[in-house]
């Protein structure tokens, strides 16, 4: 634990993971068909700094979409959830999050929040430029894988839990129901939960906001690379891969693929593994799934939420599911 100051508090869990799992977990990866490296390690600090210069390009619609929606009902989610207690899963640079904010402070109910993230850096900055901006809220930051580190969110008063930017759809069937259990067991009775999701929409539109003009999707998916490098010492070439995302109709998701233009063999120094690739042989880096509102539905109730309330924009492009742990 660190104490920045006397409204900032940073908890810092990454470095409680075992090397051994984490290797472990890239090489299982690496050998399974399809080959997939956790998306979770695309967000270090440069990774982070990409995905938020991904979320103001012109193509990438998520975000501006979900900032309108969040602008129109944030009110009505805090006077809803009465909640004084803000705690953000993937909290990222927390650009949204002031919306939530701005509303709780309206109605007097500004106390608390917890930033959870992967990267340390981001928390670190979001915490210090919301201390700033807020000045009587108290900032209990938490850097933490959310798969692995949810018990480790500190205990509090009544919460308003939020998990935005559409990041279930990072998850894949089998654990995506399972965090969301994961979340609803490490709730009080009474808290509520904020779930963004990003509904079916044309095709067109959604490979156009994963294949951008300016390459930056490009730049965050290769970014891959140079973690592999740092953290089981690879001798990828980032020249030696092609960005590749394309839309997976039988799953409903956008697939984004590391591709090989080449003949090739990787080493893993770390994983003691030497991975032979032929030309045009992918791995699979991140999958965001679409939905629709059934579906979620579906998922919320699985978790033990009970829905209370669901916010979409005119286009139905994304929604917010508003649920209560009973």
């Amino acid at each position: 634990m660190t104490v920045d100051s006397d409204e900032i508090v940073i908890d810092v869990h990454l470095t409680t993971q075992d090397p051994a799992v984490v290797r472990e977990e890239i090489r299982n990866g690496l050998l399974s068909s399809p080959r997939v490296l956790p998306t979770k390690y695309l967000y270090d600090d440069r990774g982070t700094e990409l995905f938020e210069q991904i979320c103001k390009l012109p193509e990438y619609y998520q975000t501006r979409t979900e900032f309108q929606i969040l602008a129109t009902y944030a009110d009505r989610i805090v006077a809803c959830s009465n909640a004084n207690e803000l705690v953000e899963l993937g909290s990222g640079a927390a650009t949204k999050t002031r919306v939530l904010l701005d509303a709780m402070d309206r109605a007097d109910q500004l106390n608390y929040y917890v930033p959870f993230d992967v990267s340390e850096g981001i928390v670190r900055r979001v915490s210090q430029e919301l201390s700033e901006e807020y000045t009587d809220l108290h900032i209990h930051g938490v850097v933490g894988d959310f798969l692995a580190h949810l018990e480790h969110i500190p205990d509090g008063g009544k919460r308003l839990v939020v998990f935005l930017g559409g990041t279930i759809g990072n998850l894949d069937d089998v654990v995506g129901p399972a965090f969301l259990s994961s979340v609803n067991e490490e709730m009080a009775s009474g808290d509520y939960f904020l779930l963004s999701v990003q509904f079916v929409t044309e095709v067109n539109r959604l490979e156009a906001a994963y294949n951008d003009s300016k390459g930056v999707t490009a730049e965050f998916n290769k970014n891959m690379i140079s973690v592999m490098q740092k953290l089981v010492r690879a001798d990828f070439d980032p020249d030696a891969f092609d960005h590749v995302a394309r839309y997976n109709h039988a799953d409903s998701r956008i697939e984004i693929f590391l591709r090989s233009n080449k003949r090739q063999t990787v080493m893993f120094q770390d994983l003691d593994l030497k991975l032979a690739l032929e030309e045009g042989e992918e791995i699979r880096t991140e999958i965001s799934t679409k939905y629709d509102r059934k579906r979620v539905e579906h998922l919320l109730a699985n978790a033990k939420f009970e829905l209370v309330e669901w916010y979409a924009d005119s286009e139905e492009l994304l929604g917010l599911a508003l649920a209560k742990k009973p």
